[in-house]
């Protein structure tokens, strides 16, 4: 991988980061009244962070972040506007986990490519590793919240 691929990665997961702010953003204020907004309030702050670490390190390969992924727009723009027209939790978490699964594959892949790279320094690589475990703990949440409501809705005990 050269550098250029290296940037266009990271431009990648910047987007990708920076819509998953504003996507759990508008998914506290929907479940504003619920624990499930605080969820969400706080998985933005957590993205946040992935945007700013990603942002420091394209930075340092002396380019600057980008908003817009080729990729991204049409797949994020797809999702948010399944997700800003529900109000379904269950359907939320089941999209959001469908969302964070593919960062983990993308970082997973990412991870590995520096490993055999000039690139691949064992900082960025240990950022990335740390972006993977939040994306992780956040779809195991997700995965948890789901079976809890659904035990709920088909069990006969309020």
């Amino acid at each position: 991988m050269d550098k250029e691929q290296l940037i266009s990665r990271l431009n990648w997961f910047y987007s990708l980061e920076l819509n998953q702010v504003d996507l759990y953003k508008s998914q506290s204020k929907a479940f504003e009244n619920e624990y499930a907004g605080l969820v969400f309030e706080q998985l933005s702050s957590i993205e946040q962070g992935h945007v700013e670490n990603i942002g420091i390190k394209i930075k340092e390969l002396g380019e600057k972040p980008t908003t817009i992924g080729d990729v991204l727009s049409p797949f994020i723009g797809h999702i948010a506007g399944k997700i800003l027209g529900s109000r379904d939790l269950p359907e939320v978490l089941k999209i959001n986990t469908m969302i964070e699964q593919k960062a983990m594959k993308d970082y997973k892949g990412l991870i590995e490519d520096l490993k055999n790279s000039d690139y691949g320094s064992g900082e960025l690589i240990k950022i990335l590793q740390n972006n993977f475990i939040d994306e992780n703990l956040h779809t195991e949440w997700f995965k948890t919240k789901l079976s809890e409501l659904q035990t709920v809705e088909f069990s006969l005990i309020p």
